[in-house]
C-alpha cells in the first residue's frame, strides 16, 4: 500500500470525524464516551492551524484512511518542546503500514519544528499500539493505574516517549 500523505484540509473533517467517532464508540484508544460533532472537529482543526500544529492525512484511492496529529503536551511554558501525538487508521488498513507512514511523518515534522520529545499516551491493554511505538524508538516511561474509566471498567494509561535527535 502506498498512501498519499498530505496536510489535512477542512474538506477532510467529515472523514476524520468518522474515524474519531469509530474509535470513541468501539475502542479504548480514545477515552471519550460521546461521539464528536462536526463543530467540535472544526474547532479542533482551527486550533491546530492557529498554533501551527500539523494534521496529516493518509489517502488511498482518493479516500482518507487515517490521520495523525500532535499538540501541546501541557500548557506551562516549560513544556513547549514536548508534544503528545495521535495516529488513527481505519480498521481495514491496520497493519498495512499506513500508521507507520503517518507516525514517521509526524516525527519528521516535529524535528523540523525544533521539538525535543514526543509523547504517546496509550491504553495499557493496547499491546499492538505499544509494540508499534517501540518499533520507532518510543520507550515506556510509566503507567498510571486506573486513571481512565470506559466500557464499565478501569483503564491503565501507559506513557511512552521518543526523544527526538
Amino acid at each position: 500500500m502506498n498512501p498519499i500523505l498530505r496536510p489535512a484540509t477542512i474538506n477532510d473533517l467529515e472523514k476524520i470525524l468518522e474515524i474519531v467517532n469509530h474509535s470513541i464508540i468501539h475502542t479504548t484508544a480514545n477515552y471519550n464516551y460521546d461521539v464528536q460533532t462536526i463543530e467540535v472537529q472544526t474547532k479542533w482543526f482551527e486550533d491546530k492551524e492557529a498554533k501551527n500544529l500539523p494534521i496529516v492525512v493518509a489517502e488511498l484511492n482518493g479516500e482518507v484512511v487515517g490521520f495523525g496529529s500532535y499538540g501541546q503536551f501541557r500548557e506551562k511554558i516549560g513544556y513547549q518542546y514536548t508534544v503528545e501525538h495521535s495516529v488513527y487508521v481505519i480498521d481495514n488498513v491496520i497493519g498495512k503500514g499506513i500508521g507507520s507512514k503517518l507516525l514517521l511523518e509526524l516525527i519528521r515534522l516535529a524535528k523540523e519544528q525544533g521539538l525535543h520529545v514526543m509523547i504517546g499516551a496509550i491504553d495499557a491493554d493496547n499491546a499492538g499500539s505499544i509494540a508499534f511505538h517501540e518499533k520507532f524508538g518510543f520507550v515506556v516511561t510509566g503507567t498510571i493505574r486506573e486513571v481512565g474509566y470506559k466500557f464499565d471498567h478501569w483503564l491503565d494509561l501507559v506513557f511512552m516517549q521518543l526523544i527526538l535527535k
